[in-house]
């Protein structure tokens, strides 16, 4: 690693001034970035987001990434998953330092999720060029695709197709709420789905992966800490019920003679607090499905997700153990399961040293981070969220917090990339 400003002497005011100017530049790029992003896929009525996986409003924020790669002539790429890449340096090198997040959002979601990180990591990018760091290792940024999984149901389909935790077979058949498949959504898309699986090959690039995210949840608004460092993810999961009753009329048949698979919905709704509260842990029944769905119809089927998470997996294994006994006879399929995440030990103590101390702290939502800790050494950034409140319109990040966040990760950044090879690689 070299750095250009290296024997400049005594020239200090006006390094002062041009340190100044250019921190000026990268806040300000920053912002420009932000403003861009702001009205893609934009739903005026909530003021939240719809950028599902392989839609209009996802295709602008892949073009906008792709822009920004080459406006900066970095090399841009497509891997066989969808997942878009800008490198700095030879891609082919190896042992590359990766950092990036997600673009799409889950239905009317928040600004921040996915997009703090990726603009911060062109931001970050931005920095590390005003300070003169040159690589010796390559850099690059990554959008990872489809990480919300709002449209098909899976979460992180980018990063579980890239690292083989989720079958090829199996994503191309998944299937959005009119039906269509995720391989012609792909294909419509430009994407090739007869290629997606397991990308060896480009894992073997990645020496360390840091995603910088806004936190989702409170612990750092509680702190005098803009920027904190994860610990570890929660296991989590999602589970699809389905409650089978026989449709009828609302208003002739007698409550006795009913077969209303709502009531089973219902009381496995209020089961699944219950448990929840007792064990200490989370479970939410956030997306639901009726059939015929019709005012005056009783039901015949109401299908149901289940969104559940502990601190470790036993806790998270007997919670969901009880809510399906307490579902009675309903049919339910287990849609994703990802086991507690450790981040990368070394990786993690070496963020919060080069940071000064910050608080380190574990989290429970999902992150490409956590799929791509079986494969590489991972750790995340969390900036500050002054409410906690995440997948809504109201998610927010204060503009200084966020600015903080860039400055961190160049650190980051310039202190992995100045590491000899394969110091940022612990044993697995």
């Amino acid at each position: 690693m070299r750095d250009a400003q290296e024997g400049l002497g005594e020239v200090r005011p006006a390094r002062r001034s041009q340190d100044a100017e250019r921190v000026e530049e990268v806040e300000e790029g920053f912002r420009r970035m932000w403003r861009e992003l702001l009205p893609v896929g934009r739903y005026d009525a909530t003021g939240g987001y719809r950028r599902h996986a392989w839609t209009a409003a996802d295709g602008e924020c892949r073009a906008w990434f792709a822009e920004q790669a080459r406006s900066r002539g970095l090399t841009y790429e497509v891997d066989r998953n969808g997942n878009q890449w800008a490198w700095l340096g030879d891609p082919a090198a190896g042992d590359a330092v990766v950092t990036g997040s997600h673009l799409d959002s889950v239905p009317d979601g928040g600004a921040y999720d996915g997009p703090l990180g990726v603009v911060a990591s062109f931001a970050a990018l931005d920095a590390l060029a005003r300070r003169g760091v040159r690589p010796d290792r390559p850099l690059a940024v990554v959008n990872f695709g489809d990480e919300e999984g709002a449209r098909f149901g899976v979460a992180c389909v980018g990063s579980r197709l890239m690292t083989g935790i989720l079958e090829p077979g199996h994503a191309r058949g998944l299937r959005d709420g009119d039906g269509v498949l995720l391989a012609d959504a792909m294909e419509r898309a430009g994407q090739d789905p007869s290629a997606i699986g397991r990308d060896d090959e480009r894992l073997s690039r990645v020496g360390a992966f840091v995603e910088l995210h806004v936190e989702q949840g409170r612990h750092l608004a509680d702190t005098p800490y803009p920027v904190g460092v994860a610990s570890a993810i929660w296991p989590h999961g999602r589970w699809r019920f389905d409650f089978r009753g026989e449709a009828n009329h609302a208003g002739t048949t007698r409550l006795q003679d009913r077969r209303d698979p709502m009531l089973d919905y219902a009381a496995t709704v209020l089961a699944a607090r219950e448990r929840a509260r007792a064990a200490g842990a989370l479970a939410t029944f956030g997306k639901i499905r009726v059939e015929p769905n019709g005012t005056n119809a009783i039901a015949s089927l109401v299908t149901a997700w289940l969104d559940s998470r502990a601190a470790d997996s036993a806790t998270l294994d007997a919670l969901v153990e009880e809510i399906s006994a307490a579902a009675g006879d309903a049919e339910i399929t287990r849609e994703s399961y990802t086991p507690v995440v450790d981040f990368d030990v070394p990786l993690r103590d070496r963020l919060a040293r080069v940071l000064g101390g910050v608080p380190v702290l574990p989290t429970g939502a999902g992150h490409d981070a956590g799929i791509l800790a079986s494969a590489v050494p991972t750790a995340m950034l969390f900036v500050r969220n002054p409410t906690g409140v995440s997948h809504s319109p109201h998610e927010h990040a204060e503009e200084p917090d966020c600015l903080t966040g860039v400055a961190a990760l160049a650190d980051v950044l310039q202190d992995l990339l100045c590491a000899p090879p394969d110091a940022a690689r612990s044993p697995r």
